[in-house]
């Protein structure tokens, strides 16, 4: 393994996967600080859980999109609470499942399922729509959106746009952490170009980074420091395209929208862009980011 990283410090915003992005990180040399940006939250009562069950084994739906591996395996226990399991698997066996990436697919396989359409990378909403206008279009379907986290607008609007009647259920939320001091050490580490990469894995780490320095009054300095000082990188298009929405514009995203290929994209292409980046903006460069010092 190449110590490529060695003397630059990065910043992980990362929660679930906290530990293996910090190990990733450090086995190329770099100085990891760990700055959770979100923690999730299920609901402990889903609203919608029942009338997704009843949909389900009725026969009411025709389509089922599911969006995230964790929320999948949720709403089915969550639907369990009202069916049996053989009700639902039965149900579920005669709809269409539409998974986006493997991990929706993996929490099916749990249940004895399926999903009947795979789509592919980079994995958006966009590759849904492509993938069910190629293979399944949607006009006068009945089509149920398992959401994950934030309400996917995009998406509802676009199969509304092509026919379909559009429900979705709202299977977990995010929220700050209870404890944002590291966030604000975080913070502080990037305004003062302390820190020479920052990793965005979601599109709500931005979000919440920006509320919290909005709070201390940083925000403003947040972005100019991240468009001129720090490295920013971003695991995929959907994550990269909620940073340029709040200003900020990635300098590295990796072929895959995976967490092992940016840690590789960030080794191999971190250590010059905070040079480059830095010398374009007249930033001087820390004795500790040259050559691995």
């Amino acid at each position: 393994m190449t110590q490529s990283l060695t003397g630059l410090q990065v910043i992980s915003f990362e929660s679930r996967l906290k530990s293996e992005t910090e190990g990733l990180l450090e086995k190329h040399g770099a100085r990891v600080f760990v700055a959770p940006a979100l923690t999730e939250v299920p609901l402990s009562e889903i609203p919608e859980a029942k009338a997704f069950a009843d949909a389900v084994c009725q026969g009411t739906l025709d389509a089922l999109i599911l969006l995230t591996g964790v929320g999948t395996s949720l709403l089915l226990k969550a639907a369990c609470h009202h069916r049996t399991r053989a009700e639902l698997v039965d149900g579920l066996g005669k709809l269409t499942l539409v998974c986006r990436g493997p991990k929706p697919s993996a929490a099916l396989k749990s249940f004895g399922l399926r999903p009947n359409i795979n789509v592919p990378e980079p994995n958006t909403w966009r590759e849904v729509l492509q993938k069910l206008d190629a293979d399944w279009p949607v006009p006068g379907r009945r089509v149920w959106i398992q959401e994950y986290g934030t309400r996917n607008e995009e998406l509802i609007l676009a199969l509304g746009a092509r026919g379909a009647s559009v429900k979705s259920v709202k299977v977990y939320s995010w929220a700050l952490p209870e404890d944002t001091a590291p966030l604000k050490a975080a913070i502080l580490k990037i305004v003062r170009a302390q820190a020479h990469v920052v990793l965005f894995t979601t599109a709500l780490q931005i979000q919440h980074l920006l509320s919290v320095a909005g709070d201390i009054g940083m925000a403003p300095a947040v972005r100019r420091a991240l468009n001129n000082e720090v490295v920013v990188a971003s695991v995929g298009p959907i994550t990269s395209e909620a940073l340029q929405r709040y200003g900020v514009t990635p300098d590295i995203v990796p072929g895959h929208p995976k967490l092992g290929h940016l840690v590789l994209a960030v080794a191999r292409r971190a250590r010059s862009l905070v040079v480059e980046k830095r010398e374009r903006n007249a930033q001087p460069i820390p004795s500790s980011a040259r050559m691995g010092k």
